[in-house]
């Protein structure tokens, strides 16, 4: 079996849901193939995630020309120390880059804030804090971005969709300082169940990936467990976190099925009642 093969359509859910979180721009195929595929499955929905300026143009147009598409426009938080700092690797799809100082990132989210006012622009996002990959001379950047983007979702009464790796402590905490809007999602949510009840209590839903179903990935389904249904969301961030059994094949939107059947095992739920709540929830999320 090939790595680079995808994997099978699974078996259709009875219940259509919507994939909370995708990059669409990153994976193989056209939009139009990659959503028939989707909704072969029941996927219906899903929500295109930009991680940069040209990304969250994408997102904005793709979103405008399909219906069951809807947009998230941000700076990835790895993305605004490079802007500030430059990026001599070209480790981003930009290729290496100058740094261009703080003007360059204050024009970026000048950018962001305009495409968030559009219509079909239902989140901003994914924004936050990534410790794995920046280190201590991105973190001021990275909240700097993190701070504006939370005002520019309330600005426009839009989702803040959130990447929070290796920082929970410093997130919560920005939240509660800054505000947080309305409706907030926690990303790939990677925290545990004491994190769970912490979000749960201030409102926030939190969005399951594949990784849920590797093996050791205990401490995240007994987050899952803790999060309560009506907070909960499915997501691929495809084409990264493929689940179980397809591990590190590339993934897709129409891999949904695969993810909810294991969150359904979890939550002791039979997987129509999940996908229903599912739905549900992200329509709340996103205001659609």
């Amino acid at each position: 079996m090939s790595r680079t093969e995808a994997p099978p359509l699974p078996e259709p859910l009875r219940v259509p849901v919507a994939d909370s979180h995708t990059h669409l721009d990153m994976q193989d195929g056209t939009v139009e193939e990659g959503l028939a595929r989707a909704a072969a499955v029941n996927v219906t929905t899903v929500v295109q995630v930009g991680c940069d300026v040209k990304g969250s143009r994408w997102a904005a147009e793709t979103a405008a020309a399909h219906a069951n598409v809807h947009a998230a426009v941000a700076l990835h938080p790895n993305e605004a120390p490079r802007i500030v700092h430059g990026d001599p690797d070209g480790w981003s799809r930009q290729g290496a880059r100058e740094g261009g100082g703080t003007a360059a990132l204050h024009e970026a989210l000048a950018e962001i804030d305009a495409l968030a006012a559009l219509p079909h622009v239902r989140g901003v996002g994914e924004t936050g804090l990534d410790y794995f990959r920046t280190g201590p001379e991105g973190m001021a950047a990275q909240e700097e971005s993190f701070r504006a983007h939370i005002e520019i979702a309330k600005r426009h009464g839009k989702a803040l969709v959130i990447h929070d790796r290796e920082a929970h402590a410093d997130v919560l905490r920005i939240l509660a300082d800054a505000g947080a809007p309305e409706r907030t999602v926690f990303h790939c949510y990677s925290g545990d169940a004491d994190m769970a009840r912490v979000c749960a209590e201030a409102g926030y839903f939190m969005s399951f990936a594949g990784n849920m179903t590797f093996k050791n990935a205990q401490p995240l389904r007994d987050a899952l467990a803790a999060a309560p249904l009506e907070l909960v969301l499915v997501e691929t961030d495809a084409p990264f976190l493929t689940p179980a059994p397809y591990r590190g094949r590339p993934n897709a939107p129409y891999l949904i099925p695969v993810t909810l059947r294991a969150m359904a095992a979890v939550k002791a739920l039979d997987e129509d009642t999940l996908a229903e709540a599912i739905a549900d929830n992200t329509a709340r999320a996103f205001d659609y």
